[in-house]
């Protein structure tokens, strides 16, 4: 039997440039419009930038990879004490609009790797739902979704 590894990948259509998707994926200011509490700096290849969100009490440290402007960003960053790499790639269109996709990865296929891979499909792909609503129509998805995780 082949051994095989998870790995996260999931996409969706925005309708603004590459660029504007870019800066909103790059930019800490844009950024807790729809993802983050709080950020450290712009994400920059070789910078450490730590992520603060609302519904947990520490940062994250994020491991800035690898960037070409409007096209790719490229990050690292811990789960369950492994190191996993995040890659988005930005693909114009001709209407004008970007497809975004997003991978990350990889664990082993066990309890712990199915585990990450919900949890961490599910923050993707809630991430690029928030994204295309604060790019398209100027809405915070995020305010107050996840107060209830921090509900005493």
């Amino acid at each position: 039997m082949e051994n095989r590894t998870l790995e996260i990948e999931t996409a969706i259509g925005i309708l603004k440039t590459p660029h504007e998707v870019f800066e909103a994926i790059v930019d800490p200011a844009q950024m807790s419009n729809y993802f983050i509490s709080r950020g450290s700096g712009r994400l920059e290849e070789g910078k450490v930038v730590m992520w603060r969100f609302p519904e947990f009490d520490f940062e994250f440290p994020v491991r800035v990879a690898r960037i070409e402007k409007d096209s790719f960003v490229s990050f690292r960053w811990e789960s369950d004490g492994m190191d996993l790499l995040v890659e988005i790639r930005l693909t114009p269109r001709d209407s004008g609009s970007t497809v975004v996709r997003i991978t990350e990865g990889k664990r082993q296929p066990d309890e712990a790797g199915l585990k990450w891979l919900k949890g961490n499909t599910q923050g993707w792909a809630n991430f690029l739902a928030c994204l295309k609503a604060y790019l398209e129509y100027g809405i915070n998805l995020r305010k107050g979704a996840f107060d209830f995780m921090t509900d005493k």
